[in-house]
């Protein structure tokens, strides 16, 4: 029985991880691969620079969504024309934006947005550094000593 559940286990192991590593190659279709295996790499290359607009956070290039495969298309198309890579990336970026790039560049108003992490994290470990210093300085707090009648009164008190 041990044996059963052992090979049983080992078979869905190899066969997840079967599906986990072929789930990119189920992303390009066999009628969208060019002949020429040249330009294949380059659009497959430039392809894993792309944001699918579907998926968000995954290159066309292993997306099954519909609009990943027109992009792909496209890529293709332009590549075959005879743009460069440059260009063909220029071309899809002027169709859907800066969004579609996985990698935005810092041109124009982008330097904000990549210099706004870092310079919360500096702000925020300023404002705490603040706080504890501020906080050294602070005037401690004296406890009253008792005087000697009030230290017989907590006597008679505790003792009852």
């Amino acid at each position: 029985m041990k044996r059963l559940v052992l090979a049983m286990g080992l078979i869905y192991t190899v066969a997840l991880a079967g599906l986990i590593v072929a789930n990119p190659v189920w992303a390009v279709q066999p009628d969208e691969v060019l002949d020429d295996p040249v330009l294949e790499t380059r659009a497959r290359e430039l392809s894993k620079e792309l944001r699918c607009l579907v998926c968000r956070n995954e290159s066309i290039d292993e997306s099954n969504a519909d609009l990943a495969r027109d992009l792909r298309l496209l890529l293709r198309e332009r590549l075959v024309a005879g743009d460069s890579d440059e260009a063909a990336i220029a071309f899809i970026v002027d169709r859907y934006g800066e969004y579609v790039l996985l990698r935005p560049t810092t041109d124009g108003s982008n330097w904000l947005l990549w210099a706004a992490g870092p310079l919360m994290l500096l702000l925020a470990g300023g404002a705490g550094l603040g706080y504890l210093r501020g906080r050294e300085r602070a005037p401690k707090s004296h406890e009253a000593t008792l005087n000697a009648a009030e230290q017989e009164r907590l006597r008679q008190i505790l003792d009852e």
